[in-house]
């Protein structure tokens, strides 16, 4: 049994990976600004923590997962939008090593992370994790996130990132926006349908981090995507079909973009990523294929 503190652990796929994990035996603390909400979300077993500064010196855990964040979606970009999702990352994780720093014993693994947006957008260039990048805010972003994470290495912690891509399952994410209106029959591809979705089923995901605690030669930054990433059009075509709806209603990039403004690039921006590294390991995905993880997605819905 691993003593565990999870950062972000009642978000989206923060909530499934502490279930996941106390399955497995370990005891996990949940760092949250509502910590009275981490039993109903998290499980009884889940210890809720409500601020690092309670956070001693004496303090041990044997492995940090680092999902804290601000969505990055959810509202327009304004400068102070963009101040709380740097702060909300960033801060938070030059917060969390410097805890690091001060703690007697310290963790052995911190997994920290970080999102496909690190590789800014690139078209039809497959992006393993050696890719060049193509700075906007979403790589700089995620590259100063990621720099922040790797101080801990100094404290002699092993560092692992984990660049997420778009994230498949019940209850929420990419999916959960997308449902409505695709039942209704409305849905259609976004801009030219070209640009490349890299997308991941979330229990992939969470196998990805338990491989990452019990393997102490996984190191640095991992895509965690599925090996197939698809384009928007093919998404759009098998969404539907898993639905047996149409999908006749494109929405034109200008119109995405008079909505969203600068937001838009999450949505018409192009990363198509492989994960080498993983792959390379040996990790075997459970939903490798577009089809079976929203089949599974959408019966567990």
């Amino acid at each position: 049994m691993s003593k565990i503190l999870v950062t972000g652990g009642t978000g989206f796929i923060g909530r499934a990976l502490v279930k996941a994990l106390i399955a497995d035996g370990h005891q996990v603390t949940v760092l949250s600004r509502t910590p009275a909400t981490v039993e109903s979300v998290c499980g009884r077993d889940a210890i809720a923590l409500g601020h690092l500064s309670f956070l001693t010196p004496a303090t041990a855990f044997d492995v940090i997962v680092n999902l804290a964040g601000a969505p990055i979606f959810d509202a327009p970009w304004s400068e102070a939008r963009k101040a709380l999702i740097k702060n909300s990352r960033i801060g938070l994780t030059e917060q969390l090593v410097d805890c690091i720093g001060r703690m007697s014993v310290k963790p052995k693994l911190l997994i920290s992370g970080s999102a496909i947006g690190y590789y800014g957008d690139q078209g039809d260039t497959v992006l393993t994790e050696a890719a060049a990048v193509r700075p906007d805010f979403s790589q700089r972003l995620c590259a100063d996130w990621e720099a922040a994470a790797n101080r801990a290495a100094a404290f002699g912690v092993r560092v692992c990132l984990i660049r997420t891509g778009l994230v498949i399952a019940e209850g929420g994410g990419l999916l959960q926006r997308m449902l409505l209106p695709f039942r209704l029959g409305i849905g259609g591809r976004l801009g030219s349908g070209r640009q490349w979705m890299s997308w991941i089923h979330r229990q992939d995901w969470i196998d990805i981090a338990r491989a990452m605690i019990a393997d102490a030669a996984m190191q640095g930054a991992y895509n965690a995507t599925a090996p197939n990433p698809v384009t928007n059009t093919e998404f759009t075509r098998t969404l539907a079909r898993c639905l047996c709806r149409p999908a006749l209603f494109p929405v034109p990039a200008f119109v995405l973009k008079g909505l969203l403004g600068e937001r838009a690039e999450l949505v018409l921006g192009s990363q198509r990523v492989v994960p080498e590294r993983l792959l390379r390991h040996g990790f075997r995905f459970q939903y490798p294929e577009l089809d079976g993880a929203l089949r599974a997605a959408l019966a567990a819905d």
